[in-house]
């Protein structure tokens, strides 16, 4: 059964129990953004009308492991014509993209956020299995593991065919282990050199402890550290000392460089500064 067909079965009583995966979470601003990217797509190209057969008529949208957003739309043919799922991901891949976060895709005319089919979840499981997918779901739209949606699913690889079933991908990265802390790669060098022991959040807490640094390269680098500090305050608050930490030199030029990443951030908001030491002992994670 489709994710897509659900609402009407649920709706009518036909179905009861719906298995939800348990790595299933409600979406970021990021894969709302990206929901919103599918469906611009598709409704600016569709070439069927409402309630018409066409060649596109679902639009896709798969966001990198640097957070840039590429789409495509399908291209139906009776010998099995890509989905709009894969039209993306190739789209992405001929730009640089190389590691991919969430994938979604969006039927034209108000359709809404279509689960994918058997072939999309096989090729996900392949080539991205920590990649995550929104579906519908009887809570509303959630993020899932691309892995979770394909129960006791064997990996195929060009150079060794299908392979054993491997329980590594039914763990989630995000909480199999120690927190993850997300960096860009530009960070990579001033936080293994030790120059930014710091960063910055805005709504994304971190805890004290263990942690893994992960840098969203190709291939991804993971360096153990330990988070030795978290404090609360307002982006007005930011200090001069913050922004050294963070291998910067003023407050101002702390707060300009948040606004890089979120560029709605107002000096009233409230953030977390976390401060962080690498574990040269257990070097990457």
């Amino acid at each position: 059964m489709a994710w897509n067909d659900l609402g009407p079965l649920l709706k009518e009583g036909k179905v009861k129990n719906v298995y939800v995966p348990s790595s299933a979470r409600a979406l970021d601003d990021d894969e709302r953004e990206l929901v919103e990217l599918a469906r611009r797509t598709i409704d600016a190209h569709t070439d069927a009308g409402p309630d018409e057969d066409g060649i596109h008529t679902v639009g896709a949208a798969v966001m990198a492991a640097d957070y840039r957003m590429f789409a495509g739309v399908n291209l139906y043919h009776f010998t099995g014509g890509p989905c709009a799922e894969l039209v993306a991901l190739g789209a992405a891949r001929a730009q640089g993209a190389r590691q991919m976060r969430c994938i979604v895709a969006v039927g034209n005319h108000g359709r809404g956020v279509i689960g994918p089919c058997g072939r999309d979840r096989q090729v996900f499981v392949d080539y991205y299995p920590a990649m995550r997918v929104i579906v519908p779901t009887p809570a509303g739209l959630r993020s899932v593991l691309a892995a979770d949606l394909m129960p006791l699913a064997q990996r195929w690889a060009p150079e060794s065919g299908m392979n054993g079933l491997d329980p590594s991908l039914y763990r989630d990265p995000d909480t199999a282990g120690p927190p993850i802390v997300r960096f860009h790669p530009r960070y990579l060098e001033v936080v293994r050199s030790g120059a930014k022991t710091r960063t910055t959040r805005f709504r994304d807490p971190a805890q004290l402890g263990p942690a893994r640094l992960v840098f969203e390269s190709d291939p991804e680098v993971v360096l153990a550290a330990e988070v030795t500090g978290v404090r609360h305050c307002l982006v007005s608050e930011l200090t001069n000392q913050d922004a050294k930490a963070e291998g910067l030199t003023t407050a101002a030029e702390l707060r300009e460089a948040l606004k890089g990443h979120y560029p709605d951030l107002s000096g009233t908001d409230e953030v977390d500064v976390i401060t962080f030491q690498i574990d040269d002992n257990k070097g990457a994670a």
